[in-house]
């Protein structure tokens, strides 16, 4: 089963950072036909293109990744080795000058990758002021974690839950349920909408969250806890 492009981008890294080309390929190559935004994964297949042999794939990766990101300086002088190696002289001197270009700007391209590493150091530091209760810190943390991975549910997840502690219940809700719309299967940012229900006094959608939450995850033995928890007498 294809567990999406993000797990694919993941295990694609691996494997190239590995030197196993023909598996990242595999991988790489399924990113590239659900997400073609990301200039880093059209780098490393250029490359791998390049070391089978593949100069006119490699040419064609190498050129989608600076159609994505022009400053890429890497992909510009790969460009240039494999318009070189084609013949293509003229298009070899034109990768070459948009290198040297490139290396004059001032803005860095930062990769997914790469970003989904600050975003994940920002998180820890945003745990660590939630637990210490300086809920503000906790919160710009994670704040600058979505900025630079918005799709990273456990973080947004994080968020929701230092708003709740801050007692900033509107917002709490907010971000919990941008989380829950990001992957309704994934229990636990509904696990945690459920707990700011349940903190606001609303026992009834508290008790509608949980209940989603165990008829397709029976198991989950947070969302069992607080069912328990609601269903005691003085709450009922």
């Amino acid at each position: 089963m294809d567990r999406g492009w993000q797990h694919n981008y993941d295990c694609g890294r691996k494997a190239f950072e590995e030197k196993r080309y023909d598996l990242a390929l595999l991988y790489l190559e399924k990113v590239s036909s659900e997400k073609n935004t990301y200039a880093d994964v059209y780098n490393m297949l250029g490359l791998i293109y390049y070391n089978n042999g593949r100069l006119s794939d490699a040419a064609d990766a190498f050129s989608t990744a600076l159609e994505i990101n022009p400053n890429y300086t890497e992909a510009s002088l790969s460009l240039t080795v494999v318009y070189n190696d084609l013949g293509r002289f003229d298009k070899s001197k034109d990768a070459y000058m948009l290198a040297r270009q490139s290396r004059k700007q001032s803005e860095s391209y930062l990769d997914p990758y790469v970003k989904g590493r600050l975003a994940n150091m920002h998180a820890s530091l945003g745990m660590i002021y939630k637990d210490l209760g300086i809920y503000s810190q906790a919160v710009e943390e994670c704040k600058k974690a979505l900025d630079l991975r918005p799709d990273f549910i456990d973080i947004k997840t994080e968020l929701g839950s230092a708003y709740r502690d801050m007692k900033d219940f509107e917002s709490s809700i907010r971000e919990l349920t941008e989380a829950v719309e990001i992957n309704p299967a994934y229990p636990h940012p509904r696990v945690q909408l459920g707990l700011t229900y349940y903190t606001m006094g609303d026992n009834e959608r508290a008790r509608q969250e949980w209940t989603k939450v165990l008829e397709e995850h029976p198991e989950d033995s947070m969302a069992s806890m607080y069912m328990t928890l609601l269903n005691a007498p003085s709450n009922g």
